[in-house]
């Protein structure tokens, strides 16, 4: 039994800045979502960023300054996007981009946190040091 694709989660519209940072999802009902390349990178579904399973998460750190090189649709129901750094086994699939738009300032505030307790940066080349 095939499950049923919510038309509403597909963008009618993706466009990817000029300086390939940034990619905007429109919907219908004057939904936008603009995602940030960084924010794309460090959220990718791919077994490289979720791991296998539950707790197998590897936190991405150094991302700042990446972009967007290519956007290719996967079937009927993702696209797979590559970034400058290599990566590019993502399947980004319409509902999960519709909620990291949805979610973009909590996951983000998350990730942020997550940096920091990691002692981690968004800076390439980069480790935070804390002193105690």
């Amino acid at each position: 039994m095939s499950k049923q694709l919510d038309s509403s989660l597909i963008p009618s519209r993706i466009v990817l800045n000029k300086s390939k940072d940034c990619l905007t999802l429109e919907y219908a009902g004057d939904i936008r979502h603009q995602l940030p390349a960084e924010y794309l990178r460090v959220h990718s579904p791919s077994a490289e960023v979720r791991g296998h399973g539950r707790g197998q998460e590897v936190l991405q750190f150094g991302k700042r300054n990446i972009s967007i090189t290519a956007i290719a649709k996967s079937g009927n129901y993702a696209i797979q996007i590559s970034f400058s750094d290599g990566h590019d086994s993502g399947i980004f699939s319409w509902d999960y981009l519709f909620d990291l738009g949805s979610n973009y300032q909590s996951k983000w505030a998350a990730y942020l946190q997550a940096l920091q307790d990691a002692g981690q940066s968004r800076d390439p080349d980069t480790q935070v040091v804390k002193l105690v």
